[in-house]
């Protein structure tokens, strides 16, 4: 029975990853009817956002619930490059949460990530460019198991890092997917957590060689009303390749004016070396927000 169980996880996974690239493939065969054009010169800019969320409960109430108090703090900010036949995007991304349930003597954090990503393109024909990119990602806090409450993870453990050459098809910067058939991605943690997140027992790191695409698409729904799509696809050749890592971000961002918007972030995360299941992550709240 535990083999068919495995065979269906892996069925529900191919599904889904085939539905995104689907999605994605036919966002971008649409968006060729628009030509954007780049200008030369550094693009920059960003934003800061604080989430606040907030229930609570007096003790007459007999619907249940627990009253908490939830914080997030998140900055996305870009930088990118165009001079001449050479592009060079990059994006910083600081995201973190913390919540505190009624009776509990401290805060537990809800969301953890620290990211960067550097993509350089130059240019080969019409909206493609060979390329490079270099992907660094990790967490800045401890993590426990919710169940039992031991440490599983900490500041720069697990750090995961990818880099390779492939082909970048960019029509502004809001609308790119880069493609690298020989990608590898680096592992490493602590000696406390030797074994765990794809290292082999004993290890503290870990290095794969695979394919990865990664996609990037923002636009604007309506007035004041922005949605943000990050897409990261990996195979590692060396084992099981079928096991495709997917990591998956939606941001949807509503302006209530300058300062005050409410902020939609889901994300869904396969990775087996890790759990052999998806990881779902979904948080809405309103927030102060400031471009810079």
């Amino acid at each position: 029975m535990q083999p068919q169980k495995n065979n269906l996880k892996e069925t529900k996974m191919k599904k889904l990853t085939f539905a995104i690239v689907l999605l994605l493939t036919v966002t971008i065969v649409f968006a060729q009817d628009k030509k954007e054009g780049v200008k030369d010169g550094w693009t920059k800019g960003g934003n800061m956002a604080i989430t606040f969320n907030q229930s609570a409960f007096n003790n007459e109430w007999t619907g249940g619930g627990i009253s908490n108090l939830m914080a997030n703090a998140l900055i996305n900010y870009d930088f990118n490059l165009v001079k001449g036949d050479l592009v060079w995007d990059n994006k910083f991304i600081f995201d973190y949460g913390a919540i505190k349930n009624d009776g509990d003597d401290r805060f537990t954090k809800s969301n953890d990530r620290l990211e960067f990503n550097s993509l350089l393109g130059k240019k080969a024909k019409g909206l493609w460019y060979y390329s490079f990119y270099f992907n660094m990602k990790t967490q800045m806090d401890s993590g426990f198991d919710k169940d039992t409450g031991v440490k599983t993870s900490h500041f720069f453990s697990p750090a995961y890092f990818q880099a390779g050459p492939g082909m970048l098809w960019k029509k502004s910067d809001n609308l790119h997917v880069n493609i690298s058939p020989a990608a590898a991605k680096y592992i490493i943690v602590h000696d406390e957590f030797a074994g765990s997140f794809g290292t082999d027992p004993g290890k503290t790191t870990a290095l794969e060689l695979g394919a990865s695409l990664r996609g990037y698409y923002k636009v604007d729904l309506m007035k004041n009303v922005s949605l943000e799509n990050l897409l990261g696809l990996y195979s590692n050749y060396l084992d099981n390749p079928q096991n495709v890592d997917i990591d998956y971000t939606m941001n949807l961002v509503m302006k209530v004016n300058k300062y005050i918007s409410t902020n939609l972030v889901f994300q869904a995360i396969y990775d087996d070396n890790t759990i052999k299941a998806f990881q779902i992550r979904e948080a809405f709240g309103l927030g102060f927000n400031a471009k810079f």
